[in-house]
């Protein structure tokens, strides 16, 4: 998992005028909550927070909030607020983690190279484009990578294909396809099969209970 850290300040002050000063002279309004305490009011610098946004913003991030007067706090990011014109940055919600504990994170996959199916004509089919780890945040990974490039038409791989790096482990079902080569053709025809099998055993599920009503 990625680690950054950040300065930030305590903030005595609250509410819409205040807030909105506090923007015009170039800081952003953050809050920490959970920890077992009161949440924290804080602000940053916001130049420097938008630098650091850029890095590392909607990928799994330990953040060590070091803090004006208040020590440190290991946090995640769990919410931004922007201008919805603008795009300034307006709030920041950070939640404090106990990196001993285990918790589970969504971690995307990233498929390297270039199916040789998909040379031959077929598509690459993305079932997960995300997986679920569990363990200690420092020992969950950034991302994981999935090398697909032998994979040919009518191939697929499952999630146990995935390198589960030590001190973490897999939550999604390893059996499930996460990626499949197939004609497109092909693949529309399967789903839309899936579909109707499905409508049919509503169907039958109606009538039996249309029947025993009677």
């Amino acid at each position: 998992m990625l680690q950054v850290e950040m300065s930030a300040s305590l903030r005595s002050t609250s509410g819409k005028g205040a807030m909105r000063r506090l923007r015009m002279e170039g800081m952003t309004p953050a809050v920490v909550y959970g920890g077992g305490g009161d949440a924290m009011s804080l602000q940053l610098e916001s130049k420097t927070l938008l630098a650091k946004l850029l890095e590392f913003y909607r990928r799994n991030t330990v953040v060590t909030l070091k803090i004006d007067g208040g020590g440190e706090k290991k946090v995640l990011m769990s919410e931004v607020q922007t201008h919805p014109v603008t795009d300034s940055l307006i709030h920041i919600d950070f939640c404090e983690i106990d990196l001993t504990k285990d918790r589970a994170f969504d971690v995307p996959v990233v498929f390297e190279g270039n199916a040789i199916g998909v040379d031959l004509g077929g598509a690459l089919f993305i079932n997960h484009a995300t997986v679920v780890f569990e363990g200690k945040p420092l020992d969950i990974p950034d991302q994981c990578t999935l090398d697909v490039a032998d994979l040919n038409i009518g191939e697929s791989l499952k999630c146990s294909a995935i390198v589960v790096p030590e001190g973490a482990r897999l939550i999604t079902d390893l059996n499930e396809t996460i990626v499949a080569v197939a004609m497109a053709g092909q693949k529309e025809t399967e789903d839309e099969e899936e579909e109707e099998s499905a409508v049919e055993v509503e169907g039958e599920e109606t009538e039996e209970v249309e029947e025993s009503s009677e």
